[in-house]
C-alpha cells in the first residue's frame, strides 16, 4: 500500500472525513502534518499545493488534493488503484 501524507489541523471536519474514508479503504497509517501546530508547514504546504485549506493529501508521490478530490477519486473507482490495493 502506498504511503499517505495528509496536511491537517486538529479541528477540521474534512480532515476527519478524509481519514475515515482512507481507513475504510484499508489505510492503517497516515502521516499527519499538523499545520495548526507548525505554521511554517502551512506556508510550505501552500507553496507546493497552491492551496491554503486542509486537508491536502498525497498518496505515494501523487498529489490528490483535498477531501472532495479524494471522495471523487473514490466515486470514480480510482482510489483503490492509487492506493495499490
Amino acid at each position: 500500500m502506498e504511503k499517505v501524507v495528509m496536511y491537517c489541523t486538529a479541528v477540521c471536519p474534512y480532515c476527519v472525513r478524509a481519514e475515515q474514508l482512507l481507513q475504510r479503504k484499508g489505510v492503517r497509517e497516515i502521516e499527519k502534518i499538523r499545520v495548526d501546530l507548525h505554521p511554517e508547514l502551512r506556508v510550505k504546504m501552500m507553496e507546493i499545493t497552491g492551496r491554503r485549506t486542509v486537508p491536502q493529501i498525497y498518496i505515494g508521490d501523487e498529489y490528490v488534493g483535498g477531501y472532495d478530490d479524494l471522495a471523487s477519486l473514490d466515486g470514480a473507482d480510482e482510489l483503490d488503484k492509487l492506493l495499490a490495493i
